[in-house]
């Protein structure tokens, strides 16, 4: 009887953790009605042979007027994405769905927080005190 008891609060407290992970990471469909551009950054390069590891880009998305922009762009793994608020609202960066749960700034008017990709993928994020501004990041 003390292993079915176990079990059960076991079980419990499972379906508590990824209940919370799923209200905290949002779950959103990954279907986008927004039509946006897409930037793509290439790293620097000189003239001459690749000495070494390639030098991670860093790429500006500015949160302005209710929207971000670019609100759609492409990354190489290891580039630092910043985003730049200058509006006259609070927003925030929050990544939807499991692919995205470690993108969480802080709520911010002005300044801005940078996030490092590492794993190629689609990374889709929103505001979440706007849900209508939405943005996404690929990294190759």
């Amino acid at each position: 009887m003390s292993i079915r008891r176990f079990s059960s609060v076991r079980a419990l407290f499972l379906v508590t953790v990824v209940a919370g992970a799923l209200v905290a990471g949002g779950c959103g469909s990954d279907k986008s009605t927004s039509t946006a551009s897409t930037t793509s950054v290439a790293a620097s390069t000189s003239a001459g042979p690749a000495s070494g590891p390639r030098t991670p880009a860093t790429v500006t998305v500015e949160v302005a007027d209710m929207k971000f922009s670019p609100a759609a762009l492409t990354v190489k793994a290891g580039d630092v994405v910043t985003w730049k608020f200058s509006d006259s609202k609070p927003h925030a960066v929050q990544g939807i769905g499991d692919v995205a749960l470690g993108i969480n700034s802080p709520i911010i008017t002005k300044g801005q927080w940078s996030y490092t990709f590492t794993t190629p993928g689609v990374f889709r994020y929103l505001c979440p005190l706007h849900p209508d501004m939405k943005g996404t990041v690929t990294v190759e």
